[in-house]
């Protein structure tokens, strides 16, 4: 067994004379950024505080910019210093609705399905060496998306009931671009600008 002076802990040393002490650092984790992932969670989970401004157009998605005054209004606040860099997209999709291939310019995402379920299609360019790379997913009700800047990606209801999802960016989204692609090649089509093309 081994001695007690063995079991005691070491004694405090004193800070020489006419220095000052560090203070000891703080047992409390950071607080860590939740990012727009929990956003777009968390306003999916409060869908029934907005799904009334919800409509639906028989000739294109509807979308919707939701000010960000009223996403504050259903989040928790601990969320609210995440949604001042951010922004929120309200859209419904009726069967055969979708998007074309693009990104959201410099601008990270996420977006959650609230009601139905989209189809996401992803590709990447290829690289000297590498092919290029194409999935597809079906993400259903609950499911969220998270992506960086300059992900390239289509989503479309292929389903046979409309869907409802909630998209926040951050940045606010400035451009977006649109893109073909034909073996390892992504070739931009199309750019549209925030204040202009929406």
């Amino acid at each position: 067994m081994p001695s007690p002076a063995v079991l005691s802990p070491a004694p405090a040393l004193a800070a020489p004379t006419g220095t000052a002490t560090r203070p000891r650092p703080s047992l409390v984790p950071p607080i860590r950024r939740a990012g727009v992932p929990a956003l777009a969670a968390a306003l999916a989970a409060a869908a029934d505080r907005w799904l009334h401004l919800v409509e639906y157009r028989p000739d294109s998605r509807w979308t919707h910019l939701l000010p960000s005054a009223d996403a504050a209004a259903v989040l928790d606040p601990s969320l609210h210093r995440e949604l001042a860099a951010a922004e929120v997209w309200l859209l419904s999709w009726l069967p055969g609705q979708g998007t074309p291939l693009h990104d959201h310019g410099r601008s990270a995402g996420a977006f959650a399905v609230v009601r139905g379920s989209l189809t996401e299609r992803v590709v990447a360019p290829g690289r000297p060496g590498r092919p290029g790379r194409e999935s597809t997913a079906e993400l259903t009700g609950g499911s969220v998306r998270s992506f960086g800047a300059h992900y390239v990606h289509q989503v479309t209801n292929s389903a046979p009931v409309p869907a409802i999802s909630v998209h926040v960016y951050a940045p606010r989204l400035t451009e977006m671009n649109t893109y073909s692609f034909a073996g390892d090649r992504l070739d931009r089509t199309g750019t549209e600008q925030a204040g202009v093309d929406w």
